[in-house]
């Protein structure tokens, strides 16, 4: 008993071990592809403009996460009625299958349109893992760990996503160091071979588990759930709980999560234009230092609660993240506001003729004089705002004094359109260049410290709403469905609220040209969460697992 208290004895390590390590990889996986969309988008979708491109490898990214609620419904009925064990073992082969795969995948130049596709459908086999990882081991880990100490026990898996992302960028990283140049035409592929190493330790693992205790004493009583989806969601009672707990748990975490995770990095490589190697550094610095806090985070919440450490984290970063993100300006390129204020850009323009460039299918063509300025804009990552003019009157882009005019693509021929484009653009960057905006971050200016602190704040944002979720999720539920009925709230919220952040935020700034506008999102679903958390959704700590 007072080892319990005071610590995790040698048979809950190991389980802890391979749970974690093992969803640790799968993450590592995951989040490969969105590191390294840049270049993704490069090899994959070269069929289209790069603005276009870029939307579309995030849209791939984000196909991953689309589908994990499926998942989420195929291996959570797996594991409620097989057993957790063998079933997140599943889960990780074909996780790690996949990834490997993408390592050897032809690109768009050596088998055309068969690339992208074959590419989003690895994508898709990676989600539908996924989907079933996070419920199984959070699940298994849960039901092996006492009632007093669930949220510290859990916290172990929720520090993977982190570990998983500073792995990925650190390999990342180290690639590019030792493959040089060469890393963007071949070498991104060898992180995604690497893989299969972590794949085939992780395996090995999880075969020494034993089946959870929980699922073992029901299985012997016959107590086990026939049909585990239909009791989630057919039994009102149930079906409420798993809404109320997307809408104040998960929906909030989702987005702070993958604001931590993944859009910072891209914030900082796609719009103030910092090095890919130093932006990996200071995330993966920024994330390292506040893993060990999901840690302190569960402990915490065994004696506080799960709910506000919850609420307290939504409220915080929709009270914060948009002056955090101008400070990340401010210190990370400080040309670029500096250029901003002396010299505005502005689209002047009919606004009936200004499209959202968010095309999922890629079916829409953007070429009217409005798009092609702003598509321009959006591909060189230039802030700017939006002035109207009468129907009729010509699009031009103002940028401080100068003025380029813009054109209508509408009825030209291909050629005529690609040279009409090209010229365009020069006068465009000619313009930008004389008022003083940077094509790159500079280094000499990027005060590094100051950075790493706000990345830092961004991270514990993480910290706090995704450290107790896991006990959160596995407590509210009943044993017979919990598999099924916590893995649909998390992947429904991680995988389309969080999972969508990124394309979403970049098409909302491509439209309005307003670096920051993508920020709406988050802290809307922010504020939704802070708000039925609070009122709506009991905290349950203390509970009994079975």
């Amino acid at each position: 008993m007072t080892q319990q208290k005071t610590g995790i004895d040698r048979a809950h390590r190991k389980v802890i071990l391979a749970s974690s390590l093992g969803t640790m990889f799968e993450w590592y996986d995951f989040y490969l592809y969105g590191s390294l969309a840049v270049i993704i988008s490069k090899q994959f979708f070269t069929g289209v403009n790069e603005t276009t491109a870029f939307i579309f490898a995030l849209l791939a990214f984000a196909a991953g996460f689309a589908v994990r609620p499926f998942g989420a419904i195929v291996f959570g009925r797996l594991g409620d009625l097989a057993g957790r064990k063998h079933t997140f073992l599943i889960t990780i082969v074909i996780m790690g299958v996949a990834t490997a795969l993408v390592g050897v995948l032809p690109t768009y130049s050596q088998i055309g349109v068969a690339a992208p596709v074959i590419l989003i459908t690895l994508r898709l086999a990676q989600g539908l893992a996924v989907g079933g990882e996070y419920g199984g081991a959070a699940t298994y880990i849960a039901e092996h760990a006492p009632p007093d100490q669930r949220g510290y026990y859990t916290s172990w898996i929720q520090i993977t996503a982190a570990a998983g992302m500073v792995l990925s960028l650190l390999v990342i990283l180290g690639c590019r160091w030792i493959i040089g140049d060469e890393f963007e035409t071949w070498g991104w592929r060898v992180p995604f071979l690497l893989s299969i190493i972590l794949l085939c330790i992780s395996v090995y693992i999880r075969m020494q588990l034993e089946e959870s205790p929980v699922f073992q004493e029901m299985r012997a009583e016959g107590k086990l759930s026939r049909s585990p989806l239909r009791e989630s969601v057919a039994r009102w009672s149930n079906l409420k709980l798993v809404i109320l707990s997307l809408f104040g748990a998960m929906a909030g975490q989702a987005v702070i999560g993958y604001v931590s995770l993944v859009y910072m990095n891209l914030f900082l490589t796609q719009t103030l234009k910092v090095d890919a190697s130093t932006s990996n550094l200071l995330v993966a610095a920024g994330l390292g230092v506040a893993a060990p806090f999901y840690i302190l985070s569960g402990k915490i919440s065994d004696r506080i609660g799960r709910k506000p450490l919850v609420v307290i984290g939504c409220v915080l970063a929709a009270l914060t993240l948009f002056p955090i993100f101008k400070g990340l300006t401010h210190y990370a390129n400080p040309a670029i506001a500096q250029a901003q204020n002396d010299h505005p850009v502005v689209v002047v323009a009919d606004p009936a003729r200004c499209s959202f460039q968010f095309d999922p299918v890629g079916g829409a063509k953007f070429t009217s004089d409005c798009d092609i300025a702003k598509s321009a804009l959006a591909s060189m990552r230039v802030p700017y705002s939006n002035q109207p003019i009468a129907q009729g009157e010509a699009t031009h882009v103002k940028v401080g004094t100068a003025i380029i005019e813009s054109f209508d693509g509408t009825t030209l021929a291909p050629d005529e359109f690609k040279a009409q484009s090209i010229r365009f653009r020069h006068q465009l960057t000619a313009a930008l260049d004389e008022a003083g905006y940077p094509s790159h971050a500079d280094p000499a200016h990027i005060n590094y410290v100051m950075v790493f602190l706000l990345l830092f704040v961004i991270s514990i944002y993480g910290v706090m709403t995704y450290g107790p979720i896991a006990a959160w999720l596995v407590e509210l539920f009943p044993a017979q469905i919990r598999y099924t009925s916590m893995s649909l709230p998390y992947h429904i919220g991680n995988g389309w609220f969080g999972g969508f952040l990124p394309s979403i935020a970049f098409a909302v700034i491509a439209y309005t040209g307003d670096i920051y506008s993508g920020l709406w999102y988050p802290v809307v679903m922010c504020v939704v969460t802070a708000v039925v958390g609070t009122f709506l959704l009991r905290d349950t700590k203390g509970r009994e697992a079975n």
